[in-house]
């Protein structure tokens, strides 16, 4: 005849199995009817889920960190294509090329970052080459005026 105890006890068939293992009846089976462990238990459990939040909080911060620094790696990436691309196609003097220090990295994102160098670089040259055509034409009028005695010198009347 089967036991019919698990029809009165409804946890009898559980107790058993425990018991026979060696191990107590967990906790949250048996029901305490003590208010300060209850208490306890709950301040627990509590802390143990602030625990969690601070470290669920600290993986989605991780994440969108990484996230971020992989955005901003592939605009840099981006970016030295579009100036690599640009050097390639523009002929220009080779006093406009800015010589950089060898070793690896890319030349056109060296050669960006040295702007304004390369800018005063091309201011120097455009005056030197306004001096020289202002020099070459205040000559050729000295020249012309020397050739030409018919007409007074400008200092004399």
């Amino acid at each position: 005849m089967p036991n019919h105890d698990s029809i009165t006890d409804p946890l009898g068939f559980a107790k058993r199995m425990w018991g026979n293992m060696g191990l107590s009846l967990p906790g949250m089976v048996t029901p305490t009817f003590n208010v300060e462990e209850i208490e306890q238990k709950i301040k627990d459990l509590k802390a143990v889920e602030n625990w969690l939040k601070m470290n669920l909080s600290m993986l989605q911060m991780t994440i969108q960190s990484l996230e971020m620094q992989c955005v901003t790696l592939n605009a840099v990436r981006a970016m030295g294509k579009m100036a690599s691309s640009y050097g390639a196609g523009t002929t220009g003097t080779g006093s406009e090329v800015i010589s950089s220090p060898a070793g690896g990295g890319n030349d056109a994102l060296r050669q960006a970052a040295l702007w304004p160098l390369t800018m005063l670089q091309q201011m120097q040259e455009q005056m030197q080459q306004a001096a020289s055509a202002a020099a070459e034409a205040k000559k050729a009028a000295e020249a012309a005026k020397a050739d030409d005695p018919s007409k007074p010198a400008a200092g004399k009347l």
